[in-house]
C-alpha cells in the first residue's frame, strides 16, 4: 500500500472521526432547550436527533462544495514533485479541529466545529503553501457568514421573542407553557434537519478534499458514498449525545422555558436553513446560543447570564486562531514523516 493511499484512508477515518464527534458535541444545540424544558426526556430527545441529523446530512451537499473548494483550491494543494502536500495538509486540520472539539468538550464549552474546521484548514494550508494558497474570495464569504450569523441569531431572537410576546400575552400561562412544549418537539427536530443539513456537510467537503488533492477525483461533487457516510457517522456520534454542552446551552445561559425555547428553535433553524440554501457554511452552536440570548434580552435582559453568555463569544473569538496555528504545528510534524 503507497504512501498517498495510506494518508487519504486517515483523512477519510479521521473525517468521519470529526463528523461522529461533531455529532456528539453539537446534539446539545438542537435539542438543548426541549430537554431544558421537559418537553422531550434526553434520551427521546437524543433519538430523535439522530435520525433528523441523518435526514438532513443527506439531503443537501452546497456546503461541503463551499469547503472543499472556497478556503484552498483543492487542486493547487500538491504538485507532481510533491504529491503528499494537499494529503498530508488535509489530514493535519482534521487532526486539529478534532482536538480541539475534544477539549471543549470534556469542559462543556460550546465551541464551534465550524470555526476549528476552518481555522485548521487554513492554518495548516498556510504552514504547507504560504498565505497565498488561500482562496481569498471564498475564505472572506466564509468568514463573514461565521461571523455575521451569531449577530443575525441575536436580533431574529430578540424579534421572534417579541412577537410571541405580544401575540400570547392574554393567553393563560398553563396552556401556553402546555402548548409551547408540544411546539418544542417539532421545533427541535427541524433544529436537528437543518444542524445535519450545515454541520454534517463539512466533512463531506474534507474527504472531497482529500480525494481530489490524491488525484481519485477531477471536480468537487461529493460522492454517494461519502455523502452517507458521513450522514451516518454524524447520526452515530449525535445518539451518543453531548449532556455536558446541554447543561451549558440549555440552563446556564438562561432559564429557558417553553416559549423561549420555541423562539429560540424558530429563529436559529431558520438561520442555519437559510445559510444551507445558499451554500454557507455557519456555526449552529454559535447560532443556537445567540438566538437564546436574543430571546432572553427579549424576555428579561437581566435574566440572561451575561458571564457565560462572555465565555461563550470568547471562545468564539479564539477558537479559529488557536485551531490555525495547532493544525500547522501538527502540519510542521507530520512533515517529518510523509
Amino acid at each position: 500500500m503507497n504512501t498517498l493511499l495510506i494518508i487519504t484512508v486517515l483523512v477519510v477515518f479521521f473525517a468521519l472521526a470529526f463528523d461522529f464527534i461533531n455529532g456528539f458535541h453539537d446534539t446539545a444545540n438542537a435539542i438543548a432547550t426541549s430537554v431544558s424544558t421537559r418537553a422531550l426526556p434526553p434520551r427521546v430527545a437524543v433519538i430523535m436527533a439522530a435520525i433528523m441529523n441523518f435526514l438532513g446530512a443527506i439531503t443537501f451537499v452546497g456546503v461541503a462544495k463551499a469547503i472543499a473548494s472556497d478556503i484552498v483550491d483543492p487542486f493547487a494543494l500538491s504538485s507532481p514533485d510533491a504529491p503528499l502536500i494537499g494529503s498530508v495538509v488535509i489530514l493535519a486540520a482534521l487532526l486539529s479541529a478534532i482536538t480541539w472539539n475534544l477539549v471543549t468538550w470534556y469542559f462543556g464549552i460550546p465551541s464551534s466545529s465550524s470555526h476549528t474546521l476552518i481555522g485548521s484548514i487554513a492554518g495548516a494550508a498556510i504552514a504547507a503553501s504560504g498565505i497565498g494558497v488561500l482562496n481569498y474570495s471564498g475564505f472572506t464569504k466564509i468568514l463573514i457568514a461565521l461571523l455575521a450569523s451569531p449577530i443575525i441569531a441575536i436580533t431574529v431572537g430578540y424579534i421572534m421573542m417579541t412577537l410571541m410576546k405580544f401575540l400570547f400575552k392574554d393567553m393563560n400561562l398553563y396552556k401556553t407553557n402546555k402548548g409551547f412544549r408540544i411546539m418544542q418537539i417539532f421545533t427541535a427536530a427541524i433544529q436537528a434537519f437543518t444542524h445535519g443539513t450545515n454541520d454534517a456537510q463539512k466533512a463531506m467537503g474534507i474527504i472531497t478534499m482529500a480525494l481530489i488533492a490524491a488525484n481519485w477525483q477531477t471536480t468537487d461533487d461529493v460522492q454517494s458514498w461519502v455523502r452517507f457516510a458521513c450522514a451516518l457517522a454524524m447520526g452515530l456520534g449525535t445518539s451518543i449525545g453531548g449532556y455536558k454542552i446541554i447543561k451549558t446551552v440549555g440552563g446556564k445561559i438562561m432559564k429557558i422555558r417553553p416559549v423561549n425555547g420555541a423562539a429560540a428553535d424558530i429563529s436559529s433553524a431558520s438561520i442555519i436553513f437559510g445559510a444551507t440554501l445558499i451554500h454557507l457554511p455557519v456555526s449552529t452552536t454559535h447560532v443556537i446560543s445567540s438566538a437564546i440570548m436574543g430571546v432572553g434580552a427579549a424576555q428579561n435582559v437581566k435574566g440572561v447570564n451575561w458571564g457565560m453568555a462572555r465565555k461563550i463569544v470568547t471562545t468564539w473569538i479564539i477558537t479559529m486562531p488557536i485551531s490555525a496555528v495547532m493544525a500547522a504545528v501538527i502540519y510542521t510534524i507530520l512533515n517529518i514523516f510523509f
